[in-house]
């Protein structure tokens, strides 16, 4: 049986579920998520259909040292829920910044999972940012209330050449200074 390393990243626990550090075992949960349409069109980087071994390289990226993105997985376990019901993470910026990135598995949309996570990230600030910014595509208004909820300040207009859509899609650009 393979050893799991679990690589020097806080846990940040909150009353409803832990944001944990990847697992090898997580795939099979994340492959299955990331497999939507819905999910990965809101994303950047999530090609769909997903290819294979994309979700296997993916956790050796974020589980490798050194590395540029942390990624912590929303694991409700602690009060009866499931073990992978999103993903989230801090992209490494210049100048002591982070870019925040997330999704939630649509089983758990509507349930403030999002709001939830975000906010305890941005409480936690484990990598001692002075600042994180954030981008979400126009089409997807909940996950831009996510970020105001959070303190996030809109900054303006760009676009983000999405995989999964094969295309660049407006977004807009958020940031909380910390």
């Amino acid at each position: 049986m393979e050893m799991q390393k679990i690589v020097n990243q806080q846990v940040i626990a909150t009353d409803r579920f832990d944001l944990r550090p990847l697992r090898r075992s997580d795939q099979g949960l994340i492959e299955m998520y990331a497999s939507d349409p819905r999910v990965a069109k809101n994303t950047s980087s999530i090609p769909h259909p997903l290819p294979p071994g994309t979700i296997e390289a993916f956790i050796t990226r974020a589980m490798a040292e050194p590395r540029e993105e942390d990624v912590w997985v929303m694991d409700g376990l602690k009060s009866g829920g499931d073990e992978v019901m999103g993903l989230i993470s801090l992209t490494r910026l210049d100048r002591n910044q982070s870019e925040v990135g997330y999704w939630v598995a649509p089983a758990f949309w509507n349930t403030h999972l999002a709001s939830d996570a975000v906010q305890a990230l941005v409480d936690a600030n484990p990598l001692q940012n002075d600042a994180m910014f954030a981008a979400v595509y126009h089409d997807n208004p909940a996950s831009a209330k996510v970020l105001t909820n959070a303190g996030f300040i809109y900054l303006g207009d760009a676009e983000t050449y999405c995989v999964a859509r094969d295309a660049a899609v407006p977004t807009w650009t958020y940031s909380r200074k910390l």
